[in-house]
């Protein structure tokens, strides 16, 4: 496509990659594997760090093994060695006023053409020192003497994949830009949103979050996204409650849930009672369908209660479909809830995406005929191959794994005109005042009692001194019958050095962060004969999902993870969590990770290892050592944090660096989108002089505006 052709912001942001300098076919495909296909796509990849060049410092200033700039000039000629084992190494010598450096490179004899004698470059990496003096090795390099050159002080680290380095993408990102000029997209926020909440305008906020120039720019760009994020949220829940309010609910009879609590083996506790009788009302009531949300904590008995519903709608001859975020989660459903629903004598179906074709053609078949009265399942349930004879009730776990589209969809796959009842599930704790900001008129029932015999979890606060001592305890555990989740903030460590700014908190405290491969390794030779697995979200689902069977099972007797087993794994043999880097993580991720322990007979125990002497840190892991009321723990968390960690996922809407909303939004910005939305949607519910809205609302839904009509 010829560059000249391209007028309007919208032609230019919908066009292939490969009208940008630099970029061919093969860096497209590169950049496809990030889903990133457009020069949209390229403008929302969002760094997912900073590095501070603009740290510079002496040479005796220098701190071994942290990161940071230095103004260094050439002093020697660079002279290219061959070593031993085949590899080469180039060095020179160079120099600031208080002292030298030797600076190696590793099979990159074009070194010698780069360096000259006399030459200032600004060199950012890692000082070592040894015996002969200090010595920097593969630094990142930038001339620094070139008149009128300012080298920027921050510069992003973008999310990347195998062959696609950070100035391939950096570079893609300015010809993005400077193909775009000035020409700007139509706002979607409301000014007088943007107003109120203080942020810039779209095309500021990019420059600001891509090419910053303070600390505070970077902060400002990503409040923007943040509440274009919220806005956004707040949009689609809004359409899609108006829509489904429109719709005709299933003629659904008032049914005793007598005969399911009778095989359910154990008393309800009265929040569950009163959460039961809530949703039965809703589904037996007469005027629109139902669509509640049910939060409660981890193990206060969601499961139970939605099983009730499901109950109840079939008896009354309708289906009912429960969609979970995994097909771990999904089977651990099936296996609780269809022997109790086969007793009484109702068909249930498991339908997930790593079934056998055959058998998921069996399963689809039983759900068109209508044979099937409850199926349970994952994503494959709104495959547009899964037809519903008579749908009733939808119910989705873990609300926050799915897409707000993804959560409507169930219900265009029918051979009914009603609309079925939607009961959304979540195991975060979601503070009252976050509930009635976040869903509004949405019914909302709170699961805020455990049940008898649920296990207290013994917590404590460690240093990474404790280490040797917490791989005897693992020991001793395994030795007892328990099985042990070790958890990491981070997967692997990456080639450049790790001193980056987080793009949520830019001014946070550094402490050493450990990494689940290497942990993973480390236990795997101190604990010898103990059996050590790995799971991390770069793992191909199967690939996830067979590691958490073998630990489910007991092959794997400690499983090194991320945060991936954040929600739905239930492994009653677990008694032992182990969270590193703790202070890296929310009050409410925290909480949900402890919950993984304590399902079982035997005493739990949860340890937050962290070497944070901050403030805050300490402040809120000893909320998380005194305090196990998941509710009180979230308040706490929503006013040190904001809400990122009660927000669903972004599965309705464009953007491929990581989401913007958690830790830089409030619950002020959450606040001020639903007057925004509810103003414009009370004067004008078919958005028709809002066409930017509506087209905005038309993508979120699908890009067809289906829940418009």
């Amino acid at each position: 496509m010829n560059e000249t052709k391209l007028k309007s912001y919208k032609e230019i942001i919908n066009s292939p990659l490969v009208v940008l300098n630099g970029i061919g076919r093969k860096r497209a495909e590169l950049f496809g594997k990030m889903g990133v296909s457009s020069v949209g796509d390229l403008t929302d990849h969002f760094p997912r760090a900073y590095q501070n060049r603009g740290n510079v410092r002496l040479l005796n200033e220098a701190e071994s093994g942290l990161a940071c700039s230095f103004m260094l000039t050439v002093a020697t000629v660079p002279r290219t060695a061959r070593l031993k084992n085949r590899m080469e190494i180039t060095k020179f010598r160079a120099f600031d006023e208080s002292g030298r450096v030797e600076i190696c490179f590793f099979n990159s004899r074009f070194a010698e053409k780069v360096f000259d004698v006399g030459q200032t470059w600004r060199f950012w990496g890692r000082i070592a020192k040894g015996r002969n003096g200090l010595t920097m090795t593969a630094p990142v390099y930038e001339r620094a003497d070139i008149p009128g050159t300012r080298l920027p002080d921050l510069v992003p680290v973008y999310p990347s994949t195998a062959g696609l380095t950070q100035s391939v993408i950096a570079d893609a990102v300015k010809s993005a830009f400077g193909l775009i000029g000035d020409r700007a997209p139509e706002e979607i926020i409301p000014p007088e949103l943007m107003l109120r909440t203080g942020v810039p305008d779209r095309m500021t906020a990019y420059r600001f979050v891509h090419f910053p120039q303070t600390v505070r720019e970077a902060q400002e760009g990503r409040r923007y996204f943040a509440l274009r994020e919220i806005f956004e949220f707040v949009l689609a829940i809004r359409v899609t409650r108006s829509s489904r309010n429109r719709g005709t609910p299933p003629s659904l009879r008032k049914v005793s849930v007598g005969p399911y609590l009778e095989k359910l083996g154990f008393t309800l506790t009265g929040a569950q009672k009163r959460s039961v009788d809530e949703i039965l009302n809703d589904m037996t009531a007469k005027g629109h369908p139902m669509m509640r949300l049910l939060s409660g904590d981890v193990g206060s008995g969601k499961t139970a209660v939605a099983g009730a519903a499901a109950y109840v709608c079939a008896a009354g001859g309708y289906q009912c479909a429960l969609m979970a975020p995994t097909e771990i989660l999904a089977a651990q459903h099936y296996g609780k809830l269809s022997p109790i629903f086969e007793k009484l004598g109702l068909k249930t179906a498991l339908l997930t995406g790593g079934l056998k074709e055959s058998e998921k053609k069996r399963v689809r078949e039983g759900i068109a005929s209508g044979e099937t009265d409850v199926v349970i399942g994952t994503h494959a349930l709104i495959s547009k191959n899964t037809f519903f004879a008579r749908p009733g009730l939808t119910i989705i776990d873990e609300q926050h794994r799915f897409g707000v589209i993804q959560r409507a969809c169930v219900a265009e796959n029918t051979g009914e005109k009603t609309t079925p009842h939607v009961l959304v599930m979540s195991a975060t704790p979601i503070p009252r005042t976050m509930g009635l900001v976040m869903f509004g008129e949405l019914s909302h029932s709170v699961l805020d009692e455990l049940p008898p015999g649920r296990q207290e979890i013994k917590t404590y606060c460690v240093d990474f001194g404790y280490t040797e001592r917490l791989d005897d305890f693992i020991r001793k555990q395994v030795s007892e019958g328990g099985r042990v989740y070790v958890v990491c903030p981070a997967i692997e460590r990456e080639k450049d050095p790790e001193d980056l700014l987080s793009v949520d908190s830019l001014d946070q405290e550094k402490t050493e962060l450990h990494y689940a491969v290497e942990e993973y390794e480390r236990l795997k030779e101190s604990l010898g004969e103990i059996s050590v697995g790995l799971v991390h979200g770069r793992m191909k689902a199967a690939e996830k999902d067979g590691v958490m069977e073998l630990f489910a099972s007991g092959k794997i007797q400690v499983l090194v993870s991320t945060t991936v087993i954040e929600v739905g794994v239930d492994v009653p043999e677990a008694t032992l969590m182990i969270i590193e880097n703790a202070e890296r993580f929310g009050l409410a991720t925290l909480h949900q990770l402890r919950g993984r322990v304590g399902r079982g007979k035997k005493k739990s125990f949860c340890i937050l290892v962290s070497d944070s002497k901050g403030e805050n840190a300490v402040k809120r892991l000893g909320v998380m050592k005194d305090c196990s009321d998941g509710f009180r723990i979230a308040e706490f968390d929503l006013q040190q944090r904001g809400p990122g960690d009660y927000l669903p996922d972004r599965g309705y809407a464009r953007q491929h660096g990581e989401s913007a909303a958690p830790l830089l939004a409030d619950v002020d910005m959450l606040r001020e989108s639903e007057k925004s939305v509810s103003g414009i949607l009370d004067s004008d519910p078919d958005l028709s002089a809002h066409p930017a809205l509506r087209e905005a609302a038309g993508e979120i839904a699908g890009k067809n505006e289906r829940l418009l009509q």
